[in-house]
C-alpha cells in the first residue's frame, strides 16, 4: 500500500510543497529515501526507525521506499522525519490515510519519539494556506510561530505517538492560537536616551530626519565625537512596525533559525551591526543552500557599520542593489534567490586614518596621498546611494561641562511616528511605507516645490554638483523634512536643510 502524507521543503524565502511517499514491499529489510534529500534526510532512516520503535509501534521488516515529491527538487533539513514516520505506519496499516491528506506535516524527531523544533515554520504556514490546507502539524514549540496566519488550523504536538492517537481519535489537540502580547512601556531608567547626548544637535537633528524617511545616513568624525552613541540610540526613535512589517521580519528570522524562542512574532525594528571583518557570504548571504546575510536580517530595520571604510571593498560593493532595490539577489548554479533587503543604512567613519584631520585640538599624522587613500575605499556609487552625509567634530569644552541636557528620545519619536504617519497616508494602498522608497514618479507626484524651491534647487545643483541619483535624494530628504514641519509643499528652507546633508567630499585632502 502506497501511503501519502503532505509536507513541504524550504527553499530560499519560501516552502515548496513535497508529497512524502512511503511503500512496503516483501523482501530483505531495507529502508531507502529518494528524490534529492540531503544527509539530514537520509539520516532520518535512524530516527525514525528508533522513533516508531520507542513509541511502542511496529517497524515493519520488509523493504521500505520514501519517495519525496518532486524528485527534482533538493530537499534539506529534519523537518520530513514526522511526515515519513507517518506515512510508514500508513504503508504498514498501523494507521489510516484519511483526515492526515488535509494537513501540511513537519517536524524532526528524536530517538525516543518526541518532536524538536524545526525553522522556516511561517513560510510553512503560509504555504499549507496557499495550497488550501485544513491545518498544519507542527512541534509544540513551533505551534506559536505557524499560528501567526489566524484562520489555520494548527495542530501543536509533543511526540509522533500523540500525532498518531489524535487521528486514531484516542485523543484530540485542539486547535492553537497565538495571543499577541500587549506592548509595555519601557521601564529600564538606565536605557538608552538621546537624552544623554551633549550637543551635537546638527548631528541628532540630521538622525531624526533620516529615521522620518527611512534615510540612509552617513556620520563622519573624529574618535569619541559621539557617532557610535548616536547610532546606538536610533533604536529608541524607529517607528513602531505595522503587522505586515512584523511577519516579513519574522518570515526571514524562521528561515534562517535565529527566531528567538520566547517571541513568535517580532515586533521591534531589527538593529544589525555587523564587524568590519565580515564576509560577502555573512552580508549579503549565501552559502551552498543560501540562507539571509545581514543586509536581509536587517530588513524593515537598521544595517549599522561602523568603521566604514574598514569593510573590504568588494564587500562595501555589493550593497549597491539592496540600497537602490531593497532586495538582493543571490545566483547558483542551480538556482537563483532573491531576499528582501529594505533596510536603513547607518555608516560611520574617520575622516582620516588617523581620525584627526580638520581636529581643532589634535594635529592629523596622515600623509595627504594616505587620506586620498583612506576617503577612496569608499566609491562614488556606493557614496551616491546615502542620503544624508553630516560630519559630526568633537565637542567643545563648553558642551561637555554643560548642565544641558539633550532632548528625550521620546519627544524625537513622537515627531517621528506623526511623519510616518503623513507618509503611510501618502502611499496608502502601496507597495512603500517610507519616502526614502519612492520612485521616479512618485518623487514628481509628492515633491511639489514652491516657485523660491524650485530656483533655489537650480542653483543648488550645479554648485554641488548633484548626479540624478543625488538630485533625487535631495528631494526625498526635503520631503521627509517638509513632513516633519507637517508642510504639504517642499520650502526653500526644506530644500536648503537638505542640501546640507550632502556636503561630504570623500576625495577632499584637506
Amino acid at each position: 500500500m502506497v501511503a501519502r502524507v503532505d509536507s513541504c521543503a524550504l527553499y530560499g524565502m519560501d516552502a515548496n510543497l513535497v508529497e512524502v511517499e512511503a511503500d512496503l514491499i516483501t523482501g530483505l529489510p531495507a529502508f531507502t529515501i529518494v528524490g534529492l534529500p540531503d544527509a539530514a534526510i537520509q539520516e532520518a532512516k535512524e530516527r525514525v526507525k528508533l522513533s516508531i520503535i520507542n513509541s511502542e509501534y511496529e517497524f515493519p521488516l520488509k523493504r521500505i521506499t520514501v519517495n519525496l515529491a518532486p524528485a527534482d527538487l533538493k530537499k534539506e533539513g529534519p523537518a520530513f522525519d514526522l511526515p515519513i514516520a507517518l506515512a510508514i505506519l500508513i504503508s504498514s496499516k498501523q494507521l489510516a490515510q484519511k483526515g492526515i491528506d488535509r494537513f501540511l506535516v513537519v517536524g524532526e524527531l528524536s530517538l525516543n519519539g518526541d518532536l524538536r523544533p524545526i525553522s522556516g515554520v511561517l513560510s510553512m504556514a503560509m504555504l499549507a494556506k496557499k495550497a488550501g490546507k485544513e491545518g498544519l502539524i507542527v512541534p509544540t514549540e513551533n505551534a506559536d510561530e505557524a499560528a501567526l496566519m489566524g484562520d489555520l488550523k494548527v495542530i501543536a504536538a509533543s511526540s509522533l505517538s500523540e500525532v498518531v492517537d489524535h487521528f486514531q481519535g484516542r485523543v484530540s489537540i485542539s486547535n492553537h492560537s497565538y495571543s499577541f502580547p500587549l506592548a509595555k512601556e519601557e521601564e529600564d531608567p538606565d536605557h538608552l536616551d538621546y537624552y544623554d547626548i551633549k550637543g551635537q544637535d546638527h548631528a541628532k537633528r540630521a538622525v531624526e530626519v533620516a529615521v522620518a524617511g527611512g534615510h540612509n545616513i552617513l556620520m563622519v568624525g573624529p574618535p569619541g565625537s559621539g557617532k557610535t552613541m548616536l547610532a546606538k540610540r536610533i533604536p529608541t526613535i524607529l517607528p513602531t512596525m505595522s503587522f505586515e512589517e512584523s511577519i516579513e521580519t519574522t518570515k526571514i528570522y524562521s528561515v534562517a533559525n535565529m527566531l528567538p524562542s520566547k517571541n513568535a512574532l517580532i515586533e521591534l525594528r531589527p538593529i544589525r551591526s555587523p564587524h568590519h571583518t565580515i564576509s560577502m557570504a555573512g552580508l549579503v548571504g549565501g552559502g551552498q543552500s543560501p540562507r539571509p546575510g545581514e543586509i536581509s536580517l536587517s530588513h524593515n530595520g537598521v544595517l549599522f557599520l561602523d568603521e566604514f571604510p574598514e569593510f573590504p571593498k568588494s564587500v562595501m560593493e555589493v550593497l549597491r542593489q539592496p540600497l537602490e532595490e531593497g532586495l538582493v539577489t543571490i545566483s547558483r548554479a542551480s538556482s537563483t534567490l532573491t531576499f528582501p533587503s529594505n533596510f536603513m543604512l547607518v555608516a560611520a567613519m574617520n575622516p582620516c586614518r588617523c581620525g584627526y584631520l580638520g581636529d581643532r585640538k589634535r594635529e592629523c599624522s596622515c600623509s595627504l596621498s594616505s587620506i586620498h587613500q583612506y576617503r577612496s575605499r569608499i566609491s562614488g556609487p556606493i557614496l551616491d546611494r546615502i542620503d544624508i552625509q553630516i560630519e559630526v567634530p568633537r565637542l567643545t569644552k563648553d558642551d561637555l561641562i554643560a548642565e544641558r541636557v539633550g532632548e528625550p528620545s521620546k519627544e524625537i519619536r513622537d515627531r517621528v511616528e506623526k511623519a510616518r504617519k503623513i507618509q503611510r497616508e501618502r502611499f496608502d494602498g502601496g507597495a512603500i511605507l517610507a519616502n526614502a522608497n519612492m520612485n521616479s514618479r512618485q518623487i514628481k507626484k509628492h515633491c511639489s516645490l514652491t516657485a523660491e524651491a524650485k530656483d533655489f534647487l537650480d542653483s543648488a545643483i550645479d554648485k554641488l554638483g548633484l548626479s540624478g541619483r543625488g538630485y533625487d535624494k535631495v528631494l526625498k530628504v526635503s520631503r521627509s523634512i517638509a513632513d516633519l514641519a507637517a508642510s504639504e509643499k517642499i520650502d526653500v528652507i526644506h530644500l536648503a536643510e537638505a542640501c546640507q546633508y550632502r556636503c561630504f567630499d570623500p576625495s577632499q585632502k584637506i
